[in-house]
Order: C-alpha cells, then structure tokens, then sequence
C-alpha cells in the first residue's frame, strides 16, 4: 500500500557534546520516509532549493522514495541550525532558521497521489498541511503531527486541521501546552475531544502512550546507553507506525500496538547517529532483530 507524507526537507546543522555536523538530510518528512519506506511506498511531498545536494536525492533514490512531487525552487533549502545538551536530550535549542523556499510554499501532488489511501501531515505549517489535506480524495486514514511554535502562532488553524484527521501525533510537553493538562492520560482524552479517533502521545527515552474510545496503553522506549543525535526521532517514529498501518491496512487494537513497537524501534536507532546516517542504511531484517529484543523487554516474566 502506497504512503503519501507532507513534510519538510531540510538542511540541518546539529551541535551536540559528540561534536558538530553540517548540511545533513533533515527535515520531518525525510526522517519520516527513511522509516515508513521499510514497509510501504513513501511517495513525498516537500520543497527544496537549488542549493540541495544531489547526494541527498540519490539517497532518496535508493530507499525508493517516490519524490516527483518535490518541488526544486529557485533560492535556499530550509536549513535548520540546532544543538542538545547531553543532560536533557529532549530539548533542542534551535540558534538559527532560515525559511528559504519553504517561505510561500504550497504543495502540488498527482492525480494518483491524490487517490492515495494513508496520509501523513508531517511537522509543518499547519495551514500548508491543511492544502494538501484539502487536495486528496478520501483518503482512508490520515495522521499529523505539529510542534510547539504552532500551537503557539497558529493555533486556530491547527485546531481546524485537528479536527480532519483520525490519528494525532505530540509529543509529552506539546500535548500538555495544547490542551492544558499536566496528566499525560487526561491530555490524551483532551486531544481526542478535539476530533482525532486515535491520539499518541511521545514521551522520548520513557516510551509512548496510545488512546482512543476503545483501549489504551503505554510502551517503554528501547533503551539506549549512548544517544548521539535525537533530531528526528519523533518523525522516524511516526514513520514507522503509518508505514506499518499502510502495509498491513488493519485498524485494530493489537495492529496499532504493533505499529507503535514498529515506530518505537525505528527511533531508537535514529537517535545512535547523526541526522539519518543510522535509519537510511536500516534494513527490516535490523528491525525485525531489536523488536525481538524489545517485545523480551515488556512481556511479563
């Protein structure tokens, strides 16, 4: 089953106590598809300047990334400059943006892309999310994501959009400043009163919450003793729940469950490596290994 995610595709600067490293392949809808592309057809809709490095295309090229539909601009690719502290892996400190073509962005998609089945609203502007939404036709299940600067610049457009999907993807501290609630449980139950049928929350290193009408439940997070790089965990995971749902096509309690251990491990070899020199070489075979390992962890003895 074919996949269709919106997102950005960046240029990232990352500084963390493991060192520096520039012009990596960021961007949500890149760490998206490294994941999601181990289990179905990611076709990706994005922009990008002339500046963008042909190495990045090839890579895309061969995890059989469908990119017809990004476009290349004349002008500068988003470029994200970034740094952790070791001490809360959580936070990123963000020391510079530049826009580049992002700036006026709005996204064009094919005829068949349009019919596509499963779609995600990777971090982004949420009135451009809202123009791809509006270009599809009936998509059968759709999922988003956000980030904080636009629940604090767009809120009402992000709200309206909320309101059009079936999954809504935050992590612990967006979902907590969308909806007011310091309990991650009752935030949940909040988030799903704003229209999405299914809500994950992320936690980072302490797992994942999962909530709708008819089940709840929580998972651990793969632990990892040495975390080089987190930009883009978050996009990696949600990569690699939709792609499962796209594959298998079934919306059930223990297939969400899967789909979010799928996602879980997927993420956790982001965070070993720099922008997405662990997750662009991963095999299923790979996954397949550490979820074995992960489902010993949380199976009762």
């Amino acid at each position: 089953m074919s996949l269709l995610v919106l997102g950005t595709v960046a240029l990232d600067d990352i500084q963390t106590s493991n060192g520096v490293k520039q012009d990596l392949l960021g961007g949500s809808a890149s760490h998206f598809a490294m994941s999601a592309s181990l289990f179905s057809e990611v076709h990706l809709v994005g922009v990008v300047g002339k500046d963008f490095p042909k190495r990045h295309f090839k890579l895309f090229d061969l995890k059989r990334i469908n990119v017809e539909s990004v476009q290349i601009k004349e002008g500068k690719t988003f470029h994200w400059v970034g740094q952790y502290d070791a001490r809360d892996w959580n936070r990123a400190v963000t020391l510079e943006t530049q826009l580049g073509v992002l700036d006026g962005y709005e996204p064009c998609i094919t005829e068949e892309q349009a019919r596509m089945k499963y779609v995600f609203l990777a971090n982004d502007d949420p009135e451009v999310q809202m123009t791809l939404l509006k270009k599809m036709k009936k998509p059968r299940f759709v999922g988003m994501d956000s980030m904080n600067l636009w629940i604090e610049l767009k809120k009402d457009a992000l709200l309206r959009l909320i309101k059009c999907v079936d999954l809504f993807v935050a992590n612990d501290s967006e979902a907590k400043m969308l909806t007011g609630e310091l309990n991650l449980i009752k935030a949940a139950r909040e988030l799903r009163k704003l229209g999405p049928r299914f809500v994950v929350i992320k936690k980072g290193e302490h797992g994942v919450i999962f909530f709708c009408d008819r089940f709840l439940f929580s998972f651990p997070a793969y632990p990892i003793d040495r975390v080089i790089d987190p930009t883009g965990a978050g996009d990696t995971f949600a990569g690699g729940l939709m792609g499962y749902l796209a594959r298998t096509g079934t919306l059930t309690c223990d297939n969400f469950k899967r789909a979010c251990l799928y996602g879980t491990t997927c993420s956790s070899f982001n965070v070993e490596g720099y922008g997405v020199s662990k997750t662009a070489p991963l095999t299923l075979a790979d996954v397949h290994a550490r979820l074995r390992k992960l489902d010993k962890f949380i199976k009762p003895v």
